[in-house]
């Protein structure tokens, strides 16, 4: 994470150390580099250049949706991948062109359709037949043509995390490949919707090639099979999933990813559409917290923080890995104690690490849990009656608070009291 270095002792956020962020911010805090993010953009973008391939990145806003960090990406050249009206609202709002939006989701409401339509974006992604039903009625409604693409399950194991796979035949997303012929002739016969492109996504943090290419493959030769039929195809959207090292992981090289698309494409008259999300922002961001308390267990060493599962849940939800190291950097043969690293929320879910080695740690100690500028902030919730940990976006040496903390006068009266109550 070259944006996140230590600089004369002091963990440094491009040109900031992160402790006077601290200080000022209050913690737990996410914060994000600008530099990271459009670096990641940037090397994605020339990885493709690079293999003959052009085409549209459209973020994946579910990574991470705040404002700052869709703005930064669209000024880098980004579209937007959605999967929710919310999510489009976003887009919009932070200046996202909608001639480079892709609306995702097994589970879109006629109203959401609409509101795709009437923003006139790049495509739908369809899922299902009563999907398409129903987005060729609202279009009828509203007298306008929706674009579709036909997201294709391929039958491919992404070899990662099950409850982040997508592209099995058991997976709720995507269309079979057997069936498809067959939806093609209900798309056809249906009015108001115009099939221009076919889509595949078959999971998130993929860290081997191998799957990409076998899904590709599948893809390519089905969109050559429609084509020659008759089907007036001119796009393939190849989604997301490349994976980040948030441990001992090594992700496919980006020109080996670049490859595996270049190498469909031979032969196929095709505009390209990517869907990257953790991979641009996952290494962009990280979660600084405080230590309150070091307990010292019978046979286990607690450090108890003030960050909690309610901040950043992948551990608690999918085991996941975060380096977590202090703000002030530890001498070079400090001696290193394994700890239990745990929030304050009163489930024994809400622990981040177990058993890892740490330098001496002590209350009042910042540390900095890596690698969360994806599903964190986003997925964070106010369990227990906790505050949300604001955002900190940081340009060279800059920083401001791109979402606050809110107070608990606001969090509580969110809740509105019946007449018999009040």
């Amino acid at each position: 994470m070259s944006s996140f270095e230590y600089r004369n002792g002091k963990l440094h956020v491009e040109s900031l150390p992160l402790e006077d962020i601290a200080r000022e911010v209050g913690t737990p805090f996410f914060c994000y580099s600008t530099q990271a993010m459009v670096n990641a953009y940037n090397s994605f973008s020339d990885a493709l250049s690079k293999a003959g391939v052009k085409g549209t990145i459209c973020y994946a806003l579910k990574a991470n949706s705040n404002q700052s960090v869709i703005k930064t990406l669209a000024k880098a050249g980004a579209g937007a991948d959605v999967v929710s009206e919310g999510e489009l609202r976003r887009a919009l709002a932070a200046g996202v062109d909608p001639k480079k939006i892709v609306f995702a989701g097994v589970g879109k409401k006629p109203s959401e359709m609409a509101a795709g339509l009437k923003a006139g974006i790049l495509q739908f992604n369809v899922e299902s037949l009563p999907e398409l039903e129903a987005l060729s009625q609202v279009a009828t409604q509203l007298g306008v043509t929706a674009p579709i693409a036909f997201r294709i399950n391929p039958d491919v194991d992404a070899k990662t995390h099950a409850k982040i796979s997508t592209g099995k035949a058991d997976n709720k997303f995507g269309i079979d490949i057997p069936g498809v012929r067959r939806f093609v002739e209900q798309a056809e016969a249906l009015p108001n919707i115009a099939i221009e492109s076919l889509a595949v996504h078959i999971g998130s943090q993929l860290t081997d090639a191998s799957p990409f290419k076998d899904a590709f493959q599948r893809l390519a030769t089905l969109y050559k099979e429609l084509k020659s039929a008759g089907l007036p195809l001119k796009r393939i959207d190849f989604g997301g999933g490349l994976g980040i090292q948030y441990n001992d992981e090594t992700p496919p090289d980006l020109s080996e990813y670049a490859a595996a698309v270049s190498e469909v494409l031979e032969g196929l008259d095709a505009e390209c559409i990517f869907e990257p999300g953790r991979f641009l922002v996952g290494n962009a961001g990280v979660l600084v917290t405080e230590t309150i308390y070091v307990k010292e267990g019978t046979n286990r060493r607690f450090l108890i923080i003030d960050a909690a599962m309610n901040d950043l849940i992948r551990p608690s939800l999918y085991d996941a890995w975060h380096d977590i190291i202090p703000l002030n950097q530890p001498a070079a043969n400090a001696q290193l104690t394994p700890c239990d690293i745990v929030g304050p929320i009163c489930e024994s879910g809400d622990t981040f690490a177990q058993q890892r080695p740490l330098p001496e740690v002590k209350a009042g100690d910042f540390l900095a849990m890596e690698s969360a500028g994806a599903y964190g902030a986003v997925m964070a919730s106010n369990y227990n009656t906790r505050l949300n940990a604001p955002e900190v976006l940081v340009k060279s040496d800059q920083f401001a608070v791109v979402r606050k903390r809110i107070d608990y006068d606001t969090l509580i009266k969110q809740d509105v009291l019946p007449d018999w109550l009040s």
